[in-house]
């Protein structure tokens, strides 16, 4: 009955460190933007966001994307447990016309640890 005890309280610490732990399993998700220099009002740019994460499996995985512009969600992405993303690291495209100067930010978003915060980048578009 002892033996039994023990090696229960062993399997709930180790899922208590591969849970909820900082080390080297865990981190945040981040984002980054990735949109050309240059730009015609008018014109329409691919904005590319990739996202970087520690984990992808079914217990610790990114649980969503969202892309803004001038504070409107534009486009969002969400995962589950059975619907994760790609892979630890992965990057998503959209097309957007261009009508004046943006401000576009992008975040991501951990299951257990949340987001690192958003990416911001302004873009200044040429008449």
């Amino acid at each position: 009955m002892k033996r039994m005890t023990m090696n229960l309280s062993l399997i709930f610490l180790v899922m208590i460190v591969l849970l909820y732990g900082q080390g080297v399993w865990a981190n945040k998700s981040t984002a980054s933007i990735e949109v050309p220099e240059n730009i015609t009002k008018g014109s329409e740019i691919t904005i590319r966001v990739m996202v970087t994460h520690n984990a992808n499996n079914f217990l610790h995985y990114t649980k969503w994307l969202q892309i803004m512009i001038g504070g409107k969600e534009i486009a969002r992405w969400d995962y589950t447990m059975f619907n994760r993303p790609e892979g630890a690291t992965f990057t998503k495209e959209i097309k957007y016309k261009v009508e004046g100067d943006i401000e576009i930010k992008a975040e991501a978003s951990c299951n257990l640890h949340g987001s690192a915060g958003p990416a911001t980048v302004r873009v200044l578009a040429k008449e």
